[in-house]
């Protein structure tokens, strides 16, 4: 059995690529069909073994509280009328795991969110998970990164292969092939631009980390943006401790960007076996009637 059983998901940013929908709501707790993304997360974390999850909130995010809670006037509403698969439904979000919250008082980035974690995880390995990635709920990313920090007890990152027009948007990680879809990370650079990238692989959003990563963070100065990089803190746990890549091609939806938010509502609809069959026959008439 995998000794990894602790997540943190950072979901202290402001989502102000999606204002106005975010000025009075988390950007986390914007619905993709009828859940709220950051459910999705919670779920996929719970999928690959994890039972203790927290949460690093931030002012005006009380609503992802309260959606992990019990809602005692809502159960007894639904049980009224009797509504059963409703109440079913809204009772199995709070006993999806131990979830708990802690809020990252200023803004001061990735590295810092993950940093405040150092006393909830302790010295166990722990998952970090963003909540503007969503996988398909079939992906095994997570799965099998943690497979491959059982076996080899390491760090292990998420990559995938961007286009270089992409690449200054994420860590580019500098690898050493090992299989085709594990690699040895030998360097790691924040936002490059195209010239500088090591490479086309990028940072994704899941990571499996050893306790070791709370000590790199401790050494890491504002980076760029002025923030403390997550990405500044990997860099510094290769000096001394091996960091693997997982390579990966299907299954992300980046919810932070528009266009995959829309793309994520649109596939996950028609996954649906309630809503998948009427869903898929009105986009094929809609593009049908789009192309006359």
């Amino acid at each position: 059995m995998s000794r990894v059983t602790k997540a943190v998901i950072p979901a202290a940013g402001l989502g102000t690529r999606f204002l106005p929908a975010t000025k009075a709501q988390p950007k986390e707790m914007l619905p993709l069909v009828d859940k709220p993304a950051i459910q999705y997360v919670v779920e996929e974390a719970v999928r690959a073994g994890i039972d203790d999850i927290l949460i690093i909130s931030g002012r005006g995010k009380r609503s992802l509280e309260d959606h992990f809670d019990r809602n005692v006037e809502l159960e007894h509403f639904l049980a009224e009328r009797g509504k059963d698969e409703a109440l079913a439904e809204v009772r199995s979000i709070a006993e999806l795991a131990e979830i708990h919250f802690v809020r990252q008082g200023e803004p001061l980035g990735l590295g810092h969110a993950v940093s405040i974690a150092r006393k909830h995880v302790g010295d166990n390995p722990f998952v970090v998970m963003l909540g503007d990635d969503i996988m398909d709920e079939r992906s095994t990313v997570l799965t099998d990164m943690i497979r491959v920090h059982d076996e080899r007890d390491a760090a292990v990152i998420a990559v995938s292969e961007v286009s270089s027009d992409e690449i200054s948007n994420y860590g580019s990680i500098d690898p050493e092939i090992i299989s085709d879809q594990l690699v040895r990370l030998r360097g790691i650079v924040e936002k490059p631009s195209a010239n500088d990238a090591p490479s086309n692989l990028a940072a994704m959003g899941r990571y499996v980390f050893t306790p070791e990563i709370f000590d790199a963070l401790d050494r890491v100065s504002p980076g760029v943006g002025g923030e403390i990089q997550l990405t500044d803190g990997i860099a510094l746990l290769l000096a001394d401790h091996d960091v693997f890549g997982w390579v990966f091609s299907h299954g992300r939806f980046d919810i932070g960007n528009k266009q995959d938010y829309l793309r994520a509502t649109v596939e996950l609809a028609i996954e649906r076996e309630d809503l998948g069959p009427e869903f898929r026959a009105f986009l094929i008439d809609l593009v049908d009637k789009r192309l006359r």
